[in-house]
């Protein structure tokens, strides 16, 4: 043995190798044979190089996840990814400096292993390391295409580079990477994944440029410096999981000016108001108040479980709505934020409250910008945007703080990292003014699940307006005002009437009738709101008028009596109907009925009708064109059927 003038840690043995392939054979042309062992610890590694007469025969890296097991007194054996070492030194005096490198330079743990459990870093491992996880993570299409067009749209800084994926899983992210043009692609994966992703390199011929190296970015070792780091670092509320820190801590292999994809995280965060959730969380203690479950009492556990499931993040999605004020947001700038500054995350929160409600706690959200030399794109966690893998996080308040227009709340929101690869949260708010103060802490790591895949229910104050009157246009909002005796509304105008409903189960949606010297008001008016202007006879007095109603198709195709009229539309060739009944709606179609008719429904006939083509008015049974009238009360356009008497009311627009 002896130590290199060029290097305290360089070392060089004579040693005796065998080779071993990864199925346990004998390596072809690699029997024992004697050679040189050079020994050179880099990055918390040893870089081991077996030469002889001058050539080099075999190279490995010892890590710390290494398998290496001494036997006797002058064997070590070394288990690397694709082929088993085993090195017999010359005497004992050798073999034991070599396992004291070993503890010294090996033995000790890496920046990851400082910070993580063993027991958490083997579960998220293992769970990374199954393909259904990173398909579940794949067929994100926001998360993929995003990540897709951040690459490609920026080939600039990715052509002719060298790039570092961090976390590789699948390499997806390496293909988009090779894709846009890359060099040389090092695709760095801890869990057994790795396999996977290097079949999908050798079947897609992309052997040449990606490299998917099976290791812990705080232990491996890459070849050269990188142009640029790629990598999917995010996690539940943006910091989850730790991985940001193995982002930054990559930064060790970036060229200076070299550039970070993602660039910049936003969390984001705005107090909402959501009882229901409140009641949930609260509800599920109750189960240990049970005093004879199974003959046990469990109601001493009852405190305990309120407490465990207070502490409980919500990973959801939520009506945007139920938010009462604009978001607060922390930013990570990724290319020039330490590891270390994600130890522990606190900043101060401010509040001006839009709507009135009760604060039950914080809702968070996340942003990341990919600042390429062509375009910045962002991908968006937000819950006015496409639902993503990450869904949003909510943290809840021990007790909910009442809130008015107008008011302030502050507080602060503190993230202190854990060695579980996540973090826990305590979040304090107070109103200003007021003597109203609620805080809680909560453990990210054990989140309660609560998503259905279910789109997310509004709030139960959002409608300003009638929803039904909303959703049908406001054709629907006169009924209450009619004055059955004069057929006007409370403001002296001629009355609505929107039946939905008619004989023979045909939809219909009626407009607003004329108001004429003999007209008698709503006569015959045979169901109440369930009626038509077919039912009503809302025509019956005046002579040589017809009336009609409007039906949207999708009411039509529903109702059975469709295919009857469907018969009679030959009997109109080249009938057309006013512009104004195809703007609404979506309409399709105009039945016609004769005045007078007690059951004008069976006798009436349906005209098609081209929805937005400029079209004529409709020259049967005296019905001489087609008006449309304002709501006086909506202020939404409405359907009307013109008359040819001399007494009508209406205008033609």
């Amino acid at each position: 043995m002896e130590v290199s003038s060029e290097s305290k840690n360089v070392t060089n043995y004579d040693v005796q190798l065998t080779q071993f392939q990864a199925d346990g054979k004998p390596t072809p042309g690699q029997q024992s044979r004697d050679v040189k062992l050079r020994v050179e610890s880099v990055n918390g590694g040893l870089n081991l190089t077996f030469s002889a007469d001058g050539a080099v025969v075999a190279e490995g890296r010892v890590v710390p996840s290494t398998t290496r097991v001494a036997s006797g007194d002058f064997l070590h054996i070394l288990h690397f990814e694709q082929a088993t070492m085993v090195i017999r030194f010359a005497d004992t005096i050798d073999a034991s400096r070599f396992a004291t490198t070993l503890k010294r330079d090996i033995a000790k743990t890496s920046v990851f292993d400082e910070r993580t459990e063993e027991s958490s870093a083997k579960q998220y491992f293992q769970f990374y390391g199954y393909l259904c996880q990173q398909q579940n993570m794949m067929q994100d299409f926001t998360r993929t295409s995003t990540y897709q067009a951040a690459i490609l749209q920026n080939g600039e800084d990715f052509r002719g580079k060298v790039v570092l994926d961090v976390g590789a899983g699948s390499g997806i992210l390496s293909f988009f990477a090779a894709h846009a043009g890359a060099r040389k692609v090092y695709a760095i994966e801890a869990s057994s994944v790795a396999q996977h992703a290097k079949t999908l390199v050798e079947n897609n011929n992309m052997s040449g440029i990606i490299e998917v190296i099976h290791g812990q970015i705080e232990e491996v070792h890459v070849p050269e410096e990188v142009d640029i780091i790629i990598s999917e670092p995010m996690g539940y509320m943006l910091f989850n999981e730790r991985m940001l820190e193995t982002f930054l801590h990559a930064k060790k292999w970036l060229k200076p000016n070299g550039r970070m994809f993602p660039s910049q995280g936003d969390l984001y965060c705005s107090p909402f108001m959501d009882d229901m959730l409140s009641m949930e969380m609260f509800n599920k203690a109750n189960f240990w108040c049970m005093s004879s479950f199974h003959g046990v009492d469990l109601s001493s556990l009852r405190a305990t479980a309120a407490d465990e499931y207070a502490r409980q993040p919500v990973v959801d999605t939520f009506d945007v709505r139920i938010l009462l004020a604009r978001p607060n947001r922390y930013t990570v700038n990724f290319s020039t934020a330490d590891e270390t500054d994600l130890h522990r995350i606190h900043y101060p929160v401010k509040f001006e409250i839009t709507q009135p409600g009760t604060i039950h706690g914080l809702a968070f959200w996340f942003d990341v910008a990919f600042i390429g030399s062509t375009s910045t794109i962002w991908l968006s966690t937000a819950p006015h945007e496409p639902l993503t893998h990450w869904y949003q996080v909510r943290c809840l308040l021990k007790s909910p703080l009442l809130v008015r227009i107008g008011q302030t709340v502050t507080g602060t929101v503190t993230l202190l990292a854990n060695t579980r690869q996540s973090y826990d949260v305590t979040i304090e708010l107070s109103v200003d003014g007021t003597t109203q103060r609620s805080s809680n802490c909560l453990d990210l790591k054990n989140p309660y699940f609560r998503y259905t895949g279910m789109q997310a229910q509004p709030p139960a104050q959002a409608n300003q307006t009638g929803p039904t009157d909303a959703y049908w246009g406001g054709a629907a909002d006169s009924l209450t005002t009619i004055n059955p005796s004069t057929g006007l509304d409370t403001t002296g105008k001629s009355a609505g009437y929107a039946g939905m409903r008619g004989t023979n189960d045909v939809a219909v949606m009626s407009s607003y009738g004329p108001v004429g010297s003999s007209y008698t008001g709503l006569s015959g008016l045979t169901s109440g709101t369930n009626g038509s202007v077919m039912s009503t006879r809302i025509a019956s007095n005046i002579s040589g008028g017809a009336a009609y109603a409007v039906m949207p198709d999708q009411l039509i195709a529903q109702q059975p009596a469709q295919q009857q009229h469907q018969q009679q539309q030959a009997q109109l060739p080249a009938s057309q109907v006013h512009p104004a009944l195809a703007s609404r709606f979506g309409l399709h179609s105009v039945q016609v009925a004769q005045p007078g008719s007690s059951s004008s429904n069976s006798s009436s006939v349906r005209i098609p009708v081209v929805a937005n083509q400029p079209v004529a008015a409709i020259p049967v049974q005296g019905l001489s064109t087609v008006y449309r009238q304002t709501s006086p009360a909506a202020g939404q356009p409405y359907m009307a059927a013109g008359y040819d008497t001399t007494n009508t009311q209406w205008q033609q627009q």
